[in-house]
This record gives structure tokens, C-alpha cells and sequence, in this order.
């Protein structure tokens, strides 16, 4: 079976589960787990930020940045189509007891200062105020698009100007640079903080990094182990994580075998499919006269699995544990399944 229903899919490598086998560990809530400090610097590092918090899950991540950054009772401008949005639970309202006010950010996700500042709620008698602009990159409904750092830095300085902190749902962040061909610190300079996912596409087995200054790490750890974050030996799981961090140098293959499977995909009859941007593929599946379900039913049936994304929209993503020779074998099966 080949699975392209997310990056999250990969399976660790010998040299992961040696990592793993091989860690040495301490009690990491006490500070002491050597391969988790090891993360949290090199992770930082990576994204030009002072500190970083390993975690359990990205969705952890976000949700914490949520807290730190913001008062009870405030607002949170969100993509209309983020992932914080639709597929958190409503984290923002049930951990922060943040309102959400959304934005179309248009083709990347990202809002333009005129947008931030038509959003913005001032903080009076009757008004709770805004508390946090998100910026998700790169974009995943909109199918990996990355958002340039032009213009992240434009929306955070509409932010700014306000008082409002800029949080980034980096899940795949590293695609974003590669696509962009930019330093990840650079890209992220505007931001106050950013979260950024060791399983997805870094083949990471789990756990996400969250990254700020000093000072909001230091409280982010302390909102991490109220939601049950806290983590023991974790050394077991963060050395593959380390490993993971020299998986951003190859992502351009990924991307590569993503727009080698859309050229291919969109010349079968029945499918359109855009050139993607990163690693996300996404085929419209009308022409073909099948919902999007229907579809990807008779994909697994030929051995290929990915997943739905809309009614008539499928996602096809490319990763870690798909190579070039993989590509014709997907193709040649989505042509069976049509």
C-alpha cells in the first residue's frame, strides 16, 4: 500500500530507532533530559529564535502559544480555513477562552495590513480587544502554498503597530523555506512565535518544537505542563527528533516527487491538478463525475491511499517514505481507480 494521506505517515529509520534505543535520558520536567535540551537548542537555532519547548503535538504547540500570548476573554484573528480554526477542537475557546475572529487570507493564507487592521478590536468597556494575529505557512487547505516573508512581515507589522503578538502555525515551516528558497529565521524574524511539527515531513516518529523568546518559553513550560505535557525520560523520543532537524536539507525531493505526481495526475482524464507549491497535492475530482470519497474509495482498492479534503477535492502528500520510482506506481493506480 502506498500512503500519501499526510507526512505524518513516515516510519522511523534504523538510525532513528538506534537513536532512540541509544538516548541518554534524564526527567525532563526537572530540566535534565540531555537529548531534549540538545532539541530545544538546536531547535531554536533553527528558527532564529531564543528558546524552544519540545512537546507532544503541534496542535499542543498552538495552543499554547494561544495561552501565553493572550488574556482570558480576548480575540484571535485566525485564518478562515487554518488549521487552528478547523481542526483544533476549538482549542482557542476551551483552553484560552479566546473569541475567534476569522480572515480569508486569500490564495497563501496570509492576511494583508489592511486586513489586520479592519480585524483589529480595541480593548474598551464593551470590547475584549484582539490578542493575537495567527499566521498558518505554510497553508494546508490551501495546499501547502508558503507564504512569502514580504508578506508575513507586512501583516505582522500591521500587528505590531496595534500591540497585538504574531504567532506561526509552522507545522511545515521548512517547506515554506525551501519553497522560498529563504533562511527559516529570516522568514520567521516578524514573528513572536512559532511552532513547527518534527513529524511532518522531518520523519520524526512525534513531537513538535515551540519557539519564542526566553521569556515566553519559560512560560509556555509552564502552560505545557497544565495540559498534561509534561514529559519524563523523553530523550527516547527527542533523539530521533534531532536526527529529524537534518531531514530539512532534503525536502526539496518531496516537493520535487509532488509536482512530478500533479503533472501526471492532472493529464488523466477526469482530474485537475494544480502544480503544488511543497509537498501537498490537491486533485479536484468533478470532472470525473465522483465525489472526492468515492474517489479515494476505489484508490485504496488499487493500493493507494490519501485523503479527503473537501467534497471534491482529494490530498495527495508526498513525504520522507515516497521516492521518485513511487510516483508511477501511484499514477498507474489512480488511473486503474478512474
Amino acid at each position: 500500500m502506498l500512503d500519501l494521506r499526510s507526512d505524518t505517515v513516515t516510519k522511523p529509520g534504523e538510525e532513528m530507532r538506534e537513536a532512540a534505543s541509544n538516548a541518554d535520558v534524564g526527567d525532563d520536567v526537572y530540566g535534565e533530559d540531555p537529548a531534549v535540551n540538545e532539541l530545544e537548542a538546536r531547535a531554536a537555532d533553527a528558527v532564529g529564535m531564543d528558546a524552544a519547548l519540545y512537546v507532544p503535538s503541534g496542535t499542543m504547540g498552538n495552543q499554547i502559544a494561544a495561552r501565553v500570548h493572550t488574556d482570558r476573554g480576548q480575540e484571535a484573528l485566525v485564518e478562515h480555513e487554518s488549521h487552528v480554526y478547523r481542526y483544533e477542537l476549538g482549542g482557542f475557546a476551551q483552553h484560552s477562552q479566546l473569541q475567534v475572529r476569522t480572515y480569508d487570507g486569500g490564495e497563501n493564507g496570509c492576511p494583508t495590513p489592511e486586513q489586520v487592521r479592519e480585524g483589529y478590536v480595541e480593548t474598551e468597556l464593551h470590547r475584549p480587544g484582539t490578542g493575537l494575529l495567527c499566521v498558518e505557512n505554510t497553508h494546508n487547505v490551501k495546499g501547502g502554498v508558503a507564504v512569502p516573508g514580504d508578506e508575513l512581515a507586512a501583516a505582522a507589522d500591521a500587528a505590531h503597530d496595534l500591540g497585538v503578538p504574531v504567532h506561526v502555525d509552522g507545522a511545515r515551516v521548512f517547506n515554506a523555506a525551501t519553497a522560498l528558497d529563504a533562511d527559516p529565521a529570516n522568514l520567521l524574524a516578524p514573528a513572536d512565535s512559532v511552532m513547527f511539527c518534527l513529524s511532518k515531513g522531518l520523519g520524526a516518529p512525534v513531537g513538535s518544537m515551540l519557539a519564542g523568546s526566553t521569556e515566553f518559553v519559560e512560560r509556555a513550560r509552564r502552560i505545557r505542563k497544565l495540559l498534561g505535557g509534561g514529559m519524563r525520560q523523553a530523550g527516547m523520543i527527542a533523539a530521533p527528533g534531532l536526527l529529524a532537524l537534518e531531514n530539512r536539507e532534503r525536502l526539496d525531493e518531496d516537493h520535487a516527487n509532488a509536482s512530478r505526481l500533479a503533472g501526471a495526475l492532472d493529464d488523466l482524464p477526469g482530474l485537475a491538478v494544480p502544480d503544488p507549491e511543497t509537498n501537498i497535492v490537491l486533485a479536484d475530482t468533478t470532472g470525473a463525475d465522483l465525489t472526492a470519497a468515492e474517489f479515494l474509495e476505489r484508490c485504496e482498492d488499487e493500493g493507494v491511499l490519501a485523503s479527503e479534503f473537501g467534497e471534491h477535492t482529494a490530498r495527495f502528500c508526498t513525504h520522507l517514505d515516497v521516492s521518485e520510482g513511487d510516483v508511477p506506481d501511484v499514477v498507474a493506480a489512480v488511473e486503474r481507480a478512474l
